[in-house]
């Protein structure tokens, strides 16, 4: 199988989704910096390059972020090649990889809220190469966590109270708020 890598921009300026035609891994894996990376082959050999302060994996694709001081015009083809490469030679995001359906629970609304997130939100959230993560629900308040090139974009409040809270206060009347712990 030939295969294709292409990349799309985030709504965080300082990451980059590298889509590939190739399911990678079930669920999701962040390495937000290079010591989280030690169990990931693939993670490993990103952060390699100078230019690279976190990966993330989910599904079919690779969300790349970079440091300040680089610009994408310089580095996208070098990453394109190295993802394109890694994948060809079936490099290991995990050593131990563990695939398990999600496994909700608490009361019946946070049972509820974690359905939603993941059924609804989670696709979303996936296409601009990030995640979601549920954590609590506590007084009317849900709060989650937000990885890949969520962590850290600028629009990622606007998303979070505009999109995420309000579906969920539509869907769950008991929600009044949503917030994002803070990594």
């Amino acid at each position: 199988m030939t295969i294709n890598v292409y990349t799309e921009q985030t709504p965080n300026p300082a990451t980059m989704k590298f889509m590939v035609n190739k399911l990678l891994i079930n669920g999701s894996e962040d390495f937000a910096t290079k010591e989280s990376a030690e169990q990931s082959p693939f993670a490993k050999e990103l952060f390699k390059f100078n230019f690279v302060s976190g990966v993330f994996f989910a599904s079919n694709f690779v969300t790349i972020t970079k440091t300040d001081d680089a610009e994408w015009a310089d580095i996208e083809a070098i990453l394109k090649e190295f993802v394109k490469g890694a994948v060809e030679s079936e490099l290991k995001i995990k050593e131990v990889t563990t695939e398990e359906a999600p496994a909700f629970e608490g009361t019946e609304t946070e049972i509820k809220i974690q359905q939603i997130l993941h059924d609804y939100v989670r696709p979303a959230v996936e296409q601009d190469g990030g995640a979601i993560t549920y954590k609590s629900f506590d007084e009317g308040v849900v709060t989650v966590e937000l990885r890949g090139s969520c962590s850290g974009c600028p629009s990622s409040t606007i998303t979070l109270k505009s999109g995420i809270q309000n579906l969920l206060q539509r869907m769950v009347p008991e929600v009044t708020e949503v917030v994002s712990e803070a990594l």
